[in-house]
């Protein structure tokens, strides 16, 4: 048999205890940076329960009464009365609740309401009123639209994708548009409409 005992275990150097002894030095030096940190940079402050914030929103300051899983959506629809963005899909897939925010499109179903304080929300409804946006009718005048749930959301789309590139040609707009979904497959007539403003009609 072989005598274990008798063989001699080579020397590293390097022990457990040594590796330990560094590492307890090296999470104390990352603590005490991290506290460093946070005593110069203040973190924001925890919310808990219903809170009041104000929201710009189509240019007027409201006030809506939030809890820190509140959508965006939930406060446009519930406590402000503005329904043209649609809870069609919660997880923001169809983008029936496309509106922009700091001028990027953004889903209002899956954005909670406290990150958007300080930044300008536009929904739909600000492109109606007596002098529509010519994105609204343009979607009138190329029939773009049958239930009407995607409406809101492409029309939105529409004008964020034409404000960065007002003179885009259909294969740009058809690939800037393919986060919304028409379950009614009016794709031909939303192009068509998008393209008409892009010419300027």
């Amino acid at each position: 048999m072989t005598d274990f005992k008798s063989k001699t275990v080579p020397v590293s150097g390097f022990s457990r205890r040594d590796f330990l002894r560094g590492s307890s030095a090296a999470a104390a030096a990352t603590a005490l940076q991290a506290g460093t940190a946070e005593g110069q940079d203040q973190a924001s402050p925890v919310i808990s329960g219903a809170t009041k914030i104000t929201l710009e929103i189509n240019g007027t300051a409201r006030e809506v009464t939030v809890e820190p899983r509140t959508t965006l959506l939930d406060v446009l629809r519930y406590q402000l009365d503005l329904t043209g963005a649609k809870p069609v899909s919660m997880d923001g897939s169809s983008g029936a609740s496309t509106v922009l925010v700091d001028g990027k499109p953004l889903s209002a179903s899956n954005t909670l309401a406290l990150t958007v304080r300080g930044k300008k929300i536009q929904t739909v409804e600000s492109l109606g009123g007596d002098n529509p946006d010519p994105v609204v009718t343009s979607f009138v005048a190329h029939d773009a639209q049958q239930c009407g749930f995607c409406t809101p959301g492409f029309v939105m789309a529409v004008r964020a994708f034409l404000n960065k590139h007002p003179r885009a040609t259909e294969e740009q707009i058809r690939n800037g548009l393919n986060g919304n979904i028409c379950r009614c497959g009016t794709y031909a007539n939303i192009i068509q409409a998008a393209i008409a403003v892009a010419k300027g009609a």
